[in-house]
């Protein structure tokens, strides 16, 4: 008896393995019924003949289980090239502003608020502000020069006034000023797309440091 790659017992129960059916579930498929009804044909009672509507009730089931099975295997093939158009059109996506389609961040008790802002243009000065769901500014944070790009910043979870808000959920937008002087405007949910990668039939776009599934994603857009 010995043990092969998979950590399976071979040897001994191989003889028991050769004896395993072919179709373990029972499932018949159109051959099976086909084979059947020629079975009852061949051994039906001479005087006694199967009813001729029963043989056409039989061969137009057949004819439906041939149809639902060549209907099932178009359904297959077409699922798998629309994960594979999904993938490729991933691919093609490297490079520009993906939208996450929100601004939230989640504030727990006692904790900090970790997020990232992409800024396209590098940053002379500006403003992180932090507001409620009805756009009043609870926390205005100074930022100084920062270069284009991803940037990290930490939320304390207090208020201008220095006090703790209470756990919920909380946007976060930014104002800034660019070296040519202009200002501008970002937020959390716009990050350019980095890489892509495939995992178990899914397609994740890396937005800043964290990947995300690539069909949450509400818009892409030209870098």
């Amino acid at each position: 008896m010995a043990i092969d790659a998979y950590g399976n017992t071979v040897g001994a129960s191989s003889a028991t393995a050769s004896t395993t059916t072919t179709n373990p579930k029972g499932v018949l498929g159109k051959d099976d019924f086909l084979k059947l009804l020629l079975l009852e044909l061949k051994y039906q009672d001479p005087t006694s003949p199967m009813d001729s509507e029963k043989i056409l009730t039989q061969t137009s089931q057949l004819a439906t289980l041939e149809s639902t099975e060549n209907t099932n295997k178009a359904l297959e093939t077409l699922a798998a090239a629309l994960s594979s158009s999904m993938q490729y059109s991933g691919i093609a996506a490297i490079g520009k502003i993906a939208d996450t389609g929100s601004n939230a961040v989640v504030l727990s008790e006692g904790e900090d608020v970790d997020f990232e802002l992409y800024f396209p243009s590098n940053v002379t000065s500006g403003k992180v502000n932090i507001l409620d769901n009805n756009g009043k500014i609870l926390r205005s944070m100074d930022i100084g020069a920062t270069d284009a790009g991803v940037a990290k910043y930490t939320w304390d979870g207090k208020n201008n006034s220095g006090a703790e808000l209470k756990e919920g959920v909380y946007y976060v937008e930014s104002t800034y000023t660019k070296e040519d002087g202009t200002s501008a405007t970002t937020r959390i949910g716009l990050y350019p797309i980095e890489s892509i990668k495939f995992d178990e039939g899914k397609t994740y776009a890396k937005l800043g440091s964290n990947y995300v599934d690539f069909s949450t994603i509400k818009e892409v857009t030209g870098s």
